[in-house]
């Protein structure tokens, strides 16, 4: 059992009241936080426990990514500079292109990635899930996986075919129904199933349904990639007459379980819609940034008291960048200028990847604060660095000018993934090489097979580095 005692810290518990707490300590038995408190008092209380010297160090709940896909790592610097559909156009091509072992070793890329951004737990939606969700779960991480299903052939999409295929679909909920009954609560809890659909445009009525029982009989939260583009916008109104929201909502699919994730192009009337339905978002700010600052209705959507969880969805898991541009996208949320636009504040991003992230997935009452009782998940920053100095308001330092480099520990579960700066459970330096030479092979076959997909802009450039 582990018995740690991490004594002589700031504490940023994103409690209730948001508390800080100086030269404090967080005594850890097992998986579980066992005492908050004074260090001078928890360190006569706990002396038998290991102890971690946190000095210089402060001391949050462990990140949650609340949206996220690993395996898209073998996109990195591609489809970020091109301006065609990149859903249809690469992702779900180049999901298929991998094998078991290529998608194992980019989802571990982007494991390893996440912990050395101070992540905790990850959301991941994607597709062949039990081909990889092994590796994933080995890193130590805290999971929510899940089979992006769909039964519009998604690989037929960017020639314009839309129509139904059950037996594509099928596949999905086949896995989706294997990923519940071998992995839905296995690794000490730490990995969970979700039900997934992909997106309004690629899910009939009949898959919605479907998707709908599972969720009911396993008491299972959902997520759906949400008006997430204008060609999703037009399929569906052609399909059903009807927005995304609407469709979603016309199906009986929308609710206080689903997490929509993007919103990029929802009208105010679908803002209104989801809000009284009690649907959630996962916004990805510095992803959807990508093409400018994101255009999603985001002061209308705060404005509705719609919870709001942040992950960094593709080609990255850099929670600071995701910090950094969700809160310039916020306070720009209404599409113009306001006097004294400091709204909201950072501590409201840094609730985004802890305690609405923890929510966003059914968890409040198991991770992202720092209270007792709660999963010792914990992210451990380096105050000692020129980008924390001077600290007059330390949210306001970690959100406005925070990144990777300033991760100095990551536990979750009472366990360390990261301690020191080193991970712990990966050999980082073959994987990068792996990783690299995975990335090589896919994007050739990819391009050999596929001659409609156009090269990235300025073509493949490998590097011998």
């Amino acid at each position: 059992m582990t018995s740690i005692l991490i004594a002589g810290a700031v504490i940023l518990t994103c409690d209730d009241d948001r508390s800080i707490i100086e030269h404090a300590a967080i005594a850890v038995a097992d998986n579980r936080i066992v005492a908050v408190g004074p260090s001078s008092e928890l360190e006569k209380t706990y002396a038998n426990f290991e102890r971690f010297d946190a000095r210089g160090l402060a001391v949050l709940p462990g990140f949650i990514n609340a949206h996220t896909h690993t395996a898209l790592t073998v996109l990195r610097g591609t489809v970020e500079d091109w301006d065609g559909n990149a859903v249809y156009g690469y992702m779900s091509p180049v999901s298929y292109e991998m094998s078991d072992e290529e998608r194992a070793i980019m989802v571990q890329l982007g494991c390893l990635e996440a912990i050395r951004s101070g992540c905790a737990t990850l959301v991941d939606p994607f597709r062949h899930v039990p081909s990889y969700v092994d590796a994933m779960a080995a890193t130590g991480l805290r999971l929510w996986v899940s089979e992006n299903c769909a039964d519009i052939n998604t690989l037929k999409i960017r020639q314009g075919d839309y129509s139904v295929d059950r037996e594509f679909g099928q596949v999905f909920l086949d896995r989706t129904i294997r990923g519940i009954e071998a992995y839905h609560g296995t690794h000490n809890d730490r990995l969970r199933i979700q039900i997934a659909a992909h997106a309004p445009d690629n899910c009939s009525p009949w898959m919605l349904d479907q998707l709908m029982q599972l969720a009911r009989k396993h008491d299972l939260t959902r997520t759906v990639h949400l008006a997430q583009s204008v060609e999703e916008i037009n399929a569906v109104k052609a399909a059903y007459g009807l927005t995304p929201a609407e469709y979603l909502d016309r199906e009986g699919f929308l609710g206080p379980e689903l997490v929509g994730a993007h919103w990029t192009y929802c009208s105010a009337s679908d803002v209104e819609l989801l809000a009284s339905r009690g649907t959630q978002m996962v916004h990805c700010p510095a992803n959807s940034s990508r093409r400018g600052p994101h255009t999603a209705p985001v002061g209308l959507i705060r404005d509705a008291g719609i919870n709001i969880a942040i992950g960094t969805d593709n080609m990255t898991e850099d929670m600071f960048h995701a910090l950094k541009i969700g809160l310039i996208v916020h306070r720009g949320g209404r599409g113009r200028a306001r006097e004294g636009g400091v709204n909201p504040q950072p501590q409201a991003l840094l609730d985004g990847i802890t305690r609405n992230a923890a929510r966003s997935v059914g968890a409040s009452a198991e991770i992202g604060s720092i209270e007792v009782g709660k999963k010792a998940d914990l992210t451990i920053i380096d105050l000692n660095v020129p980008a924390m100095r001077p600290i007059i308001r330390l949210v306001s330092n970690i959100v406005h000018y925070g990144h990777p480099g300033i991760v100095h520990s990551v536990m979750t579960d009472g366990v360390f993934l990261m301690r020191d700066r080193k991970v712990l459970a990966l050999d980082e330096a073959s994987l990068l090489k792996e990783s690299q030479k995975v990335t090589e092979r896919v994007w050739q076959r990819m391009m050999a097979k596929n001659p409609d997909i156009p090269p990235p802009p300025g073509g493949l450039q490998w590097l011998d580095a």
